[in-house]
């Protein structure tokens, strides 16, 4: 089981079954993405393998982001799937890092390759368990039909689940339709809600990982 009641503090949390895929909604500039990458580094500190799949961060960015979150962080802990369709790859900035390129976040089969290698990569480098997040759905949405995106969530999902890890998907609420998000949402095994409170700062909850869904907290 993964506990993230060290990220976010609720019960609902604390045993989550590897092979879970949770999806992480909220409006834009919610810190969502934050949340998801604050998840990954807190495995890699415990020594888990972690994998980025980035719509808008290049690789080299991110490696850099995780070795600032994670001090100690070992490069071959981490496997990033660069999906902007961009070259130029600063081998420096990477290091041991499992990088691989896909040609843009609509291409879901080049993507799919990419995270079979990189956890390939992770499990020769004795990573056996980890987290696996993509930032961000919206951005793929723009691409392709939320069908697709929907089978493949899908899959991504067994796929976690075969290799033990537990996957989280941040998607934009406010971007798309209610229809939308709610063929998405079918997807996940839970939800973490995100909202700005209105006194200020951000609101969560937790939603299908524990029985009802819990209250909203500030994070």
């Amino acid at each position: 089981m993964y506990d993230l009641t060290s990220v976010l503090e609720f019960d609902a949390l604390s045993e989550v079954r590897p092979g879970s895929s949770i999806l992480i909604s909220g409006p834009a500039m919610s810190g969502k993405d934050r949340l998801a990458y604050d998840i990954l580094a807190d495995g890699l500190r415990e020594g888990d393998g972690a994998v980025v799949v980035t719509t808008g961060d290049g690789a080299g960015s991110v490696v850099e982001e995780f070795r600032s979150l994670v001090p100690d962080l070992n490069d071959s802990q981490l496997g990033v799937i660069d999906c902007r369709g961009e070259g130029g790859t600063d081998e420096d900035a990477i290091g041991n890092a499992h990088v691989h390129h896909v040609s843009s976040p609509g291409d879901l089969t080049g993507i799919g390759i990419g995270i079979t290698k990189a956890l390939e990569g992770l499990h020769n480098a004795g990573n056996e368990q980890g987290r696996l997040a993509l930032v961000s759905l919206s951005t793929m949405l723009t691409y392709t039909d939320k069908k697709t995106v929907f089978k493949f969530c899908h899959v991504l999902s067994s796929r976690l689940d075969s290799a033990g890890y537990i996957g989280v998907f941040t998607i934009d609420s406010g971007a798309h339709d209610d229809q939308t998000l709610q063929v998405i949402k079918q997807a996940f095994d839970g939800m973490i809600d995100v909202r700005d409170a209105e006194g200020g700062g951000r609101e969560a909850r937790v939603l299908g990982l524990a029985g009802e869904p819990t209250d909203w907290q500030d994070i």
